[in-house]
């Protein structure tokens, strides 16, 4: 049973100003696993006052220090390795595999390669007439979601750190424990105090608090696109920089000299790692018309190799959606595509076979289905893909870019040239070329209302930074 009901503030676990507390539910066993305070106004308001306090000194700091101190939050972030996988599986629900493979490592890798980056990070530019300085930003709030514990949190605290910026930060009430323990790597790792700031509790309460909170001069928040309109609202009371990572409805583009089985594979990795619980997912396949059927059968052949069931299992691929309301979401979005006509290829309403206790969905696949109907439009989080045919490379790219959304894409074929065409003429953030892996110093974020701004490598640290121009400099 994990029990923190204290907040990180000013380098000290400090008792909550309030009395209340939030449950954590593991969604493989539907049993408590522990609880977190539920954090108050004053709570946030002495956590922002320490890195209020800290930041004269931190921002002053030498590139040097900084880097070094990167690397030793690396070491200890390092040294909890079990720890950090055996919290996410239990909290998330996460496969162990997966927990192991991206979750813990990619946290660790944001921490590694910012530090590389920080090394020869350009805080200063002279030009013909102007010496344009880049000073960090302030008080930097920080909310960040439970689908991935570690890597959002990561990725926004080395970038804050190696601007030269302070920290309050407010990890999602589902999956708090794994951003507990990032807290004690920082403690461990040297981070002074007042630098580093953790509080629990409520988005009303202390994510709306963080927005609005006059002293906060930035806010990173990585969520919804509901949820980011109202941090929007809050931040422009003051006129309060925003750094928004939203939702998406990535598409998958197959080329017809695909391999039909690897197109399978790319549709369902995509939706069924991390339970479908990802921004970035491709969650609308597009093929071309004269490979449906062969997709189709492919699919329905390769689906057993996705098994559901124990996260804690070595063999689990899936594991249970993170609670019984993002499960019920997903099996209305089922129903909404049953009702409106498509297709079903694989999966279906109900809990997989043998697993009545645990938040469990099927891995849900649709064909047939209408361009503007919800599940082809509305970001579900959950495992369930749309396919769509097409006819000509230019209906495909149209249909590929037809939602709100622009996070991620995916291209999947073999000629370069044609590759390289889609990939261009996607909007969105990110694309991936035939599963090419995550590089960690290339900037990530969306276009349109999958969000504003960049995290990851230098885009990353750019967002903690204030450029400013100073003209007749003495040389």
């Amino acid at each position: 049973m994990y029990n923190y009901t204290k907040q990180f503030i000013n380098g000290e676990w400090v008792e909550s100003t309030g009395n209340e507390t939030i449950d954590v539910i593991n969604p493989a066993t539907e049993e408590k696993i522990g609880t977190i305070s539920s954090g108050t106004e004053e709570d946030l308001d002495k956590a922002v006052q320490a890195a209020k306090e800290a930041f004269p000194s931190y921002s002053q700091t030498l590139r040097e220090e900084r880097v070094q101190l990167l690397e030793n939050i690396a070491k200890e972030y390092e040294k909890r390795k079990d720890k950090f996988i055996n919290i996410i599986t239990e909290e998330l629900g996460s496969s162990v595999q997966f927990s192991e493979e991206i979750q813990y490592t990619m946290g660790l890798n944001h921490f590694k390669e910012t530090a590389k980056i920080l090394r020869d990070f350009p805080f200063s530019e002279e030009r013909e007439d102007s010496y344009i300085q880049k000073d960090a930003i302030g008080v930097a709030g920080l909310i960040t979601p439970w689908n991935f514990p570690t890597n959002q949190i990561s990725t926004k605290l080395a970038s804050a750190l190696a601007s030269g910026s302070t920290v309050v930060f407010k990890p999602a009430s589902k999956t708090p424990f794994a951003s507990i323990l990032l807290t004690e790597v920082m403690d461990a790792a040297g981070v002074p105090k007042g630098v580093v700031n953790l509080v629990n509790g409520t988005g009303s309460t202390v994510g709306n608090g963080i927005s609005s909170h006059p002293d906060i001069d930035f806010v990173s928040f990585t969520g919804s696109g509901k949820v980011g309109t109202k941090t929007m609202e809050n931040a422009a009371q003051d006129i309060k920089k925003v750094s928004l990572e939203l939702g998406g409805k990535s598409p998958i583009v197959v080329l017809d000299d695909a391999d039909v089985d690897k197109a399978a594979h790319a549709a369902l990795s995509n939706i069924a790692s991390n339970t479908g619980q990802v921004c970035s997912a491709g969650t609308r396949t597009f093929i071309p018309r004269s490979m449906h059927d062969q997709f189709v059968d492919a699919v329905r052949r390769l689906v057993d190799e996705y098994p559901v069931g124990d996260p804690k299992d070595k063999n689990t691929f899936m594991g249970p959606q993170v609670s019984e309301d993002q499960w019920k979401t997903v099996q209305e979005y089922i129903q909404k595509g049953i009702d409106d006509g498509a297709e079903l290829i694989v999966g279906g309403k109900g809990k997989p076979e043998g697993l009545d206790t645990g938040y469990y969905s099927r891995i849900t696949m649709f064909t047939n289905v209408d361009h503007d109907s919800a599940i082809a439009q509305e970001e579900i989080f959950g495992p369930v893909m749309t396919v769509f045919t097409y006819d000509t490379l230019d209906e495909a790219i149209e249909l590929a870019n037809t939602t709100v959304y622009g996070l991620a894409g995916y291209v999947v074929g073999e000629d370069p040239d044609t590759l390289a065409k889609v990939a261009k003429s996607l909007r969105a953030g990110r694309i991936t070329i035939n599963g090419a892996a995550a590089d960690f110093s290339a900037p990530f974020g969306g276009f349109k209302q999958s969000g504003i701004g960049r995290e990851w490598g230098d885009y990353g640290i750019e967002e903690f930074l204030e450029a400013k121009t100073i003209l007749g400099m003495p040389k």
